[in-house]
């Protein structure tokens, strides 16, 4: 095989390698950070705590109690003060804490069920459940017509069935590229860089390729979220949904960075190892010949 082939070649399997390098991470992080249950309970609990959740939901729990009661309008400002900041307390209970892993593990467990059966109709969420034990706790701190609550068996959609489809097919793909995707990128990496003419120079490019593959994803995550909040209905909390998106990217953003500072670390020992094997060859070649005479000036 000529030495020009070889370059086109290594140059085509290095660049492949790194397409495919945020892509695996990408996949990966959606098989293994997304499918998992338990690291999505650990992901998704500490947003209990969280004050633009809280708020999020206490405003959310707020209003639907004062769609029950039947107060005069003088009151209702002030009936609805009240209930917010009974409610607002609760969400930093245990109770709420409880309610909401289990909300948030029912709606993750109705999902992926979903995505690994044949079913066509929409996934719903029975919220009675959350609302029963919400209801128990107002009720024992004396909240003022609490026990008016509905606990019926109300259901939320969380994925229509028209979007099932698509989501079905494009979940299965990910369950197989979370782990071929990123193995392929690594073994084009180093099958560019044996058939390279200089492997140097292609351990370089694989660094630099790696470190903008990485630098392009977290672009990526950022034009996600943006468009993830300018997407949403009218009477959704922003705040509330940019903590939920930060804490599920938690994991993808921390990647990216690694990515990016290996990718970069890859070039720069490249680059070193480069610059300082031309200076011995450049010193090598000042050096005197044994055996040779020095020449004299001539006067």
């Amino acid at each position: 095989m000529s030495r020009r082939v070889r370059g086109v070649l290594a140059a085509v399997l290095v660049g492949l390698a790194c397409l495919l390098a945020p892509l695996g991470v990408l996949a990966a992080w959606a098989k293994y950070g997304i499918e998992d249950g338990a690291r999505y309970a650990a992901t998704t609990a500490p947003l209990a705590s969280d004050d633009q959740v809280r708020d999020a939901v206490a405003g959310a729990i707020t209003d639907g109690i004062m769609r029950e009661v039947r107060v005069g309008p003088s009151l209702r400002g002030s009936m609805h003060a009240f209930v917010h900041e009974a409610v607002r307390s609760f969400t930093g209970t245990p109770a709420f804490r409880s309610a909401w892993d289990t909300a948030n593990l029912s709606a993750h467990d109705a999902v992926m069920r979903a995505l690994h059966g044949d079913a066509d109709s929409p996934v719903t969420l029975d919220l009675a459940p959350a609302a029963a034990r919400m209801k128990r706790q107002l009720v024992d701190e004396h909240v003022p017509f609490a026990g008016r609550i509905p606990v019926a068996h109300t259901k939320i959609t969380l994925l229509q069935s028209e979007d099932l489809v698509k989501l079905r097919k494009g979940f299965h793909v990910l369950e197989v590229a979370g782990f071929w995707l990123p193995v392929t990128a690594v073994c084009l990496a180093l099958a560019g860089i044996a058939l390279s003419v200089c492997r140097r120079r292609a351990v370089l490019a694989t660094g630099l390729g790696t470190a903008l593959g990485a630098a392009l994803l977290g672009v990526a995550i950022a034009v996600g979220r943006r468009m993830t909040l300018d997407g949403l209905p009218e009477g959704v909390s922003h705040p509330a949904a940019a903590a939920i998106y930060d804490a599920l990217t938690g994991t993808l953003r921390t990647v990216s960075w690694l990515l990016l500072a290996l990718g970069l670390a890859v070039a720069l020992a490249a680059w070193l190892t480069g610059v300082h094997a031309r200076r011995r060859r450049a010193s090598a070649g000042r050096a005197p010949v044994p055996g040779e005479r020095p020449t004299r000036a001539r006067a």
